[in-house]
């Protein structure tokens, strides 16, 4: 069990420049919060930079876990919460470590929690939350995506692509990890997803997202195929799932 109740998850590939100053203000934050650095092999050193940080952490908040290569951000993701429930944490929180998710926001996602949630997102697309620094076509983008996937799933959440976000335990613990096969941001998607379905509760919290200032986006276009199929295969099945409940019930 660790001293501490909450463990952010930070997976990195190539990101030397930003992690030293997204971790230094993490620890301002959050001080009694821990922090999780999974890496990818990445090529350019962020893996020696990460055990350097921890190395340097006279109170052992920061622990690094290599991977072997680059297999996707839910594949770390998952690897970090079994790491996570695995150590006894209560709360597990998703951030980028790119500094679009401000590390100031976290005691709010963490006592959206703490306050019964069984998932807080940090969400740009409610009240108080916005976006800084994006183009016309990231714009256009991400509010797609969020209403694409809100219609096909019938999901009542207006963020459900957001990457910043923390769990319960117990919620995370629920769901059957080796069924979770997403890699790009459709692993946010299906997260939100399998949660909504066995009746977890949701909450979405604002935040500023901004944009990165160093390094290079890992969007492409296998992400964006990956997430239009895959909700829309999910749309399908629980639509039809209602009908043959309808059905069997007349």
């Amino acid at each position: 069990m660790s001293n501490s109740e909450s463990l952010v998850i930070m997976p990195t590939y190539n990101e030397r420049e930003n992690l030293p100053s997204i971790i230094a203000r993490l620890l301002v934050a959050v001080p009694d919060t821990d922090v999780l650095i999974a890496d990818d092999n990445s090529p350019d050193g962020t893996g020696e930079v990460a055990d350097e940080l921890a190395a340097g952490d006279i109170h052992g908040r920061i622990h690094v876990l290599h991977r072997k290569g680059k297999e996707g951000l839910g594949a770390a993701y998952i690897a970090g919460f079994r790491w996570a429930l695995e150590r006894g944490y209560g709360v597990i929180i998703e951030m980028d470590a790119d500094g679009s998710h401000p590390p100031e926001s976290l005691p709010t996602l963490i006592g959206a929690v703490q306050q019964g949630a069984d998932l807080a997102i940090g969400s740009r697309y409610v009240p108080g939350g916005r976006i800084e620094n994006w183009p016309l076509s990231r714009h256009l983008i991400s509010r797609g995506g969020n209403l694409y996937s809100k219609i096909m799933l019938g999901a009542e959440v207006n963020d459900i692509t957001a990457g910043y976000r923390a769990y319960k335990a117990e919620a995370l613990a629920s769901l059957d990890f080796g069924t979770i096969d997403s890699a790009g941001y459709c692993f946010q998607i299906d997260m939100t997803w399998r949660l909504r379905q066995a009746g977890c509760r949701i909450v979405e919290v604002p935040i500023t997202f901004v944009e990165r200032t160093v390094g290079q986006s890992k969007m492409s276009e296998s992400i964006f195929r990956e997430a239009a199929v895959n909700v829309a295969r999910w749309g399908f099945e629980h639509r039809a799932s209602q009908l043959r409940s309808l059905f069997g019930r007349s």
